[in-house]
């Protein structure tokens, strides 16, 4: 499929479980189409890095009131980065696209992602961010509360060995020096929160698609949407 022939002005919502490639495929799905690919799990985890760096989360309790506080003056934004080819997040104009990974985030950003405050905020700016459609966004809520009207829904899933060994393995390239065990619990434990948490729970949209990639490649997953594209929007 051709970009210049794909015109229909759509929002293609995925949303899923921790480590199950939400953003390699919205952001490889956005390159073909050329769409604009917007990671609210990074927006999340950019108010978490920012919370963590003024002590207001300690990865059981939030300070709600400093939390408010810290809201009113955070800008974030993604900007292009042509070398990597790739979009990146900035918190008050600083790159923090590498940082916000790190585990310590990534053991705080449940917790974050509960508060209501900081949902119904990221929620305004990423509706903002799409008014144009012609948008991929991946997370845990945008087929069911950030856009419930996205023309197309996908709900993304995989075993949780699998997603487990995933992480791992990308962190460890990263240089990490980091158990997977570790990163077992951590996924376990974001899973739980994300599904019972009181604010915008994980939950697959009646009209979602369902895509279980435990068994398939980036390319296959990729192909799969594709696919699924051409028979939702046929190319004239």
């Amino acid at each position: 499929m051709s970009p210049k022939k794909f015109s229909p002005h759509i929002i293609i919502a995925i949303d899923g479980h921790s480590s199950c490639g939400k953003s390699t495929l919205a952001r490889q799905l956005a390159r073909k189409l050329n769409f604009t690919y917007i990671d609210s799990g990074a927006m999340y985890r950019a108010v978490t890095l920012a919370a963590i760096r003024e002590n207001i989360v300690d990865g059981i309790e939030i300070d709600e009131l400093r939390l408010n506080i810290l809201l009113q003056g955070l800008t974030i934004k993604f900007a292009y980065n042509s070398s990597k080819l790739r979009q990146e997040i900035y918190i008050n104009n600083e790159n923090v696209e590498e940082e916000i990974r790190d585990i310590e985030v990534s053991d705080s950003v449940s917790i974050i992602s509960k508060s209501k405050m900081v949902r119904e905020n990221l929620v305004s700016l990423q509706r903002k961010m799409s008014k144009n459609k012609r948008i991929v966004m991946d997370g845990r809520d945008i087929g069911t509360v950030v856009f419930p009207e996205a023309e197309l829904k996908i709900f993304m899933t995989a075993n949780e060995e699998v997603r487990a060994q995933r992480r791992f393995m990308e962190m460890k390239e990263k240089g990490s020096d980091i158990k997977l065990e570790s990163v077992q619990k951590n996924i376990h434990y974001r899973d739980f929160i994300d599904q019972t948490r009181d604010e915008s729970p994980l939950r697959q949209a009646p009209d979602a698609i369902v895509l279980d990639n435990s068994e398939l490649t980036i390319e296959e997953s990729l192909n799969w949407v594709m696919n699924l594209l051409l028979e939702r929007f046929p190319v004239e």
